[in-house]
């Protein structure tokens, strides 16, 4: 018996200091309220740097997918992921 396998999301969190997160989830809203929450199950790295904003998410397909995808955005550049905010680049051109 196989469970049915969620979509998958690629998010990016713009925190108080400019600072970029990048994160999958299969429930984005919920995870962005989690992060915001600065409880245990926050990130990290998110706790004390709010206010938080969601500034990206993008469909990834199956979680294997979105970690590939997560791993290739953190990768990236300041400035690129900036593009991809704001829409001048699409992540076929990464």
């Amino acid at each position: 018996m196989t469970k049915k396998q969620g979509e998958w999301f690629v998010y990016l969190v713009r925190c108080a200091d400019n600072s970029l997160y990048c994160g999958v989830s299969t429930d984005v809203a919920r995870r962005f309220a989690e992060h915001q929450s600065g409880s245990v199950k926050s990130a990290r790295y998110l706790r004390g740097k709010g206010p938080l904003m969601l500034v990206f998410q993008t469909p990834a397909g199956c979680r294997s997918e979105a970690l590939k995808l997560e791993y290739r955005i953190k990768k990236l550049s300041k400035l690129t992921k900036e593009g991809l905010v704001a829409g001048c680049l699409s992540l076929d051109e990464i």
